[in-house]
C-alpha cells in the first residue's frame, strides 16, 4: 500500500491538534491561572504583557487581536492597568476549554470577544501572541519553524500597524536542556520579519528573564 506524504497544511493542522490537547489538559488541571497556560506565575506572566503592550499607542482607541489568548489574562490585565483606554479586543485560542474559563466582563472601555479558532478572523490595529511559540512538545524543529512562519505571516496580514511576539533565548551552560521547549536567537526572527514583511523589528531583552520580545511595526 502506498501512503502519501502529508501536505504542509495537514502537518500544521495536526500540530494545532497537539497544541490544543496540551493546553486543554493544562487548564483543566490548573484552571484560570498562570499555570493553566503553562506559565510559572502571574507576576512573570504580566511582565511579559508589559513588554508586548509597548507596541500600542494608548493615547487613542485601538483594536487588538490576542492570538493564543488562553483564559483572557491579557484582557483582564488591560482592564486593570489601562482603564481609561478604549480597546476593541479579540482573543482567539485553539482550546475551547480555555475559553470556557473567560470572565464575562472586562469593564466599560474594553469591548472583548473570544473565538475558538486556529486562524485570525479579522484585521485589527495590533496583534500579539504571548508564549505560543515556546512549547513545541515533540514536534521537529523544522515543522515548528514552519508553524511560526505561518502564524507570523497571518499576524502581519491582519495587523494594520504591527504585531508583538516573544521567544525563549538559547540555553546557557547553567541551564538544563528541555527538548520540548523551543529556543532561538533574536536575530533569526528579526531578520525574517524585516525581510519578509518589509517591517522594522524592535528587540526588547532587558526585563530580567531568559527570553526576548519583538515589536514588529509596519
Amino acid at each position: 500500500m502506498v501512503t502519501r506524504a502529508s501536505s504542509p497544511d495537514q502537518k500544521i493542522s495536526s500540530l494545532h491538534s497537539g497544541i490544543e490537547r496540551y493546553y486543554t489538559q493544562k487548564v483543566l488541571q490548573h484552571g484560570a491561572t498562570a499555570l493553566g497556560v503553562d506559565w510559572t506565575c502571574k507576576p512573570t506572566q504580566e511582565l511579559r504583557f508589559i513588554q508586548l503592550l509597548k507596541l500600542c499607542n494608548f493615547d487613542q482607541p485601538f483594536s487588538l487581536n490576542d492570538v493564543g489568548c488562553g483564559y483572557g489574562a491579557l484582557a483582564d490585565f488591560l482592564s486593570r492597568r489601562h482603564r481609561a483606554s478604549k480597546i476593541d479586543y479579540l482573543g482567539t485560542d485553539l482550546s475551547k476549554a480555555m475559553l470556557e474559563q473567560v470572565k464575562p466582563s472586562y469593564g466599560a472601555n474594553i469591548r472583548a470577544q473570544f473565538v475558538a479558532t486556529a486562524s485570525i478572523p479579522r484585521v485589527a490595529d495590533y496583534s500579539m501572541a504571548s508564549g505560543i511559540f515556546n512549547v513545541k512538545l515533540a514536534q521537529p524543529v523544522g515543522l515548528w519553524n514552519l508553524f511560526i512562519k505561518k502564524t507570523l505571516t497571518e499576524m502581519n496580514a491582519t495587523s494594520r500597524l504591527g504585531f508583538a511576539i516573544n521567544f525563549l533565548t538559547p540555553i546557557s551552560r547553567d541551564m538544563q536542556v528541555i527538548p520540548e521547549l523551543y529556543r532561538t536567537a533574536p536575530e533569526v526572527w528579526i531578520r525574517y520579519c524585516t525581510k519578509q514583511f518589509n517591517a522594522t523589528a524592535e528587540l526588547i531583552a532587558d526585563y530580567g528573564m531568559r527570553e526576548f520580545t519583538l515589536l514588529v511595526r509596519r
